[in-house]
C-alpha cells in the first residue's frame, strides 16, 4: 500500500514502539525507541534462526510491556533475501514491518557523528529514525501460490540470463571458426542449422562429406526447406577451401 508521508507519520503515535533492525546474513541487530526518538531498552542481538527470532519477539514484548506501548512497528533494509525469514515471522506474530531505502540509511547515518562508516548498532538506530519520520515503504509478502509464482519468475529470469550467455558463446564460436555459416543459414537456432552444428565438424572437416551425404544428414532434422543448392552454397564459402581440397562432388 502507498501512503503519503503524513499518513505514515500519523501511524507513529506516542504509544507506538519503533524498532530499527540491521539485517545481516547470520546475525541481526535491533534497537527500540519511542515517537520522539528516545531509545528504549538495550540493544538486541539475535541470530537468523528460529531461536533467535523467538528471543527477538520476547525482547519486543518485554519493552512493549515495560513502556506501556500499544503498538509496534519494525523497520529494516531489504538486504538481499536475508530479511524475508524475519518478515514472515513478524507477519505470523501480527507485528507491523516496513522497509527503508538503503541509500537513505547511508545518507542519514552521517547526521549523528558525521561519519558514513558501516556499523550494525548505529545502522539499527538510523533505520528506527527513518521509520519514525515516515520514510519507509510497506512491502507485500506473497503467500501460497503467489509466493510460488514470484519464485518461478525469479528462476525464469535467471534461466534467461544463462540462455543469453550460452547464445553469446555460440555466436562467438561460429564467428571465429565458421564466419560464412550465416550466409547460408539465417539463424543457428533453426532445425537444419542446429543439426549441422551437431555434426561437430569444422569447415575444413566438412569437406570430407559429399553433397548427398550432407543433404541426407540434414533431412534427418527437416524434410523441406533444405536442398542441394543450400549444400552447395555452404560448400562455396571461402572457409571450406573446397576447390583447394581437390574434390568436386555434385
Amino acid at each position: 500500500m502507498n501512503y503519503n508521508q503524513n499518513h505514515k507519520i500519523a501511524q507513529i503515535t506516542p504509544k507506538a514502539l519503533v524498532i530499527g533492525i540491521d539485517i545481516a546474513k547470520h546475525h541481526h541487530v535491533a534497537r527500540a525507541q519511542d515517537y520522539r526518538g528516545m531509545e528504549l531498552g538495550s540493544t538486541c542481538f539475535f541470530d537468523n534462526t528460529q531461536e533467535g527470532f523467538s528471543a527477538f519477539i520476547n525482547w519486543i514484548n518485554q519493552i512493549k510491556e515495560s513502556c506501556e506501548m500499544e503498538s509496534v512497528i519494525t523497520g529494516m533494509e531489504p538486504t538481499g533475501h536475508y530479511w524475508l525469514n524475519l518478515a514472515h515471522i513478524l507477519k505470523e506474530e501480527q507485528i507491523k514491518f516496513v522497509t527503508v531505502n538503503p541509500l537513505h540509511v547511508k545518507h542519514s547515518k552521517e547526521l549523528d557523528d558525521n561519519s558514513p562508516t558501516k556499523n550494525d548498532v548505529k545502522d539499527a538506530k538510523v533505520i528506527a529514525q527513518l521509520v519514525k519520520d515516515g520514510r519507509y515503504a510497506e512491502p507485500t509478502i506473497p503467500q501460497g501460490v503467489f509466493a510460488e509464482l514470484r519464485v518461478a519468475k525469479k528462476l525464469r529470469d535467471l534461466l534467461n540470463v544463462d540462455l543469453q550467455i550460452v547464445q553469446g558463446q555460440v555466436h562467438n564460436w561460429i564467428d571465429r571458426y565458421f564466419p560464412e555459416f550465416f550466409t547460408v543459414f539465417k539463424s543457428w537456432e533453426g532445425k537444419a542449422a542446429l543439426h549441422l552444428l551437431k555434426l561437430e565438424a569444422l569447415p575444413d572437416e566438412l569437406v570430407r562429406y559429399t553433397d548427398e551425404e550432407l543433404l541426407e544428414y540434414l533431412r534427418q532434422a527437416v524434410k523441406r526447406s533444405i536442398g542441394i543448392k543450400k549444400i552447395q552454397a555452404l560448400r562455396s564459402s571461402q572457409s571450406l577451401d573446397w576447390h583447394s581440397s581437390g574434390r568436386h562432388d555434385g
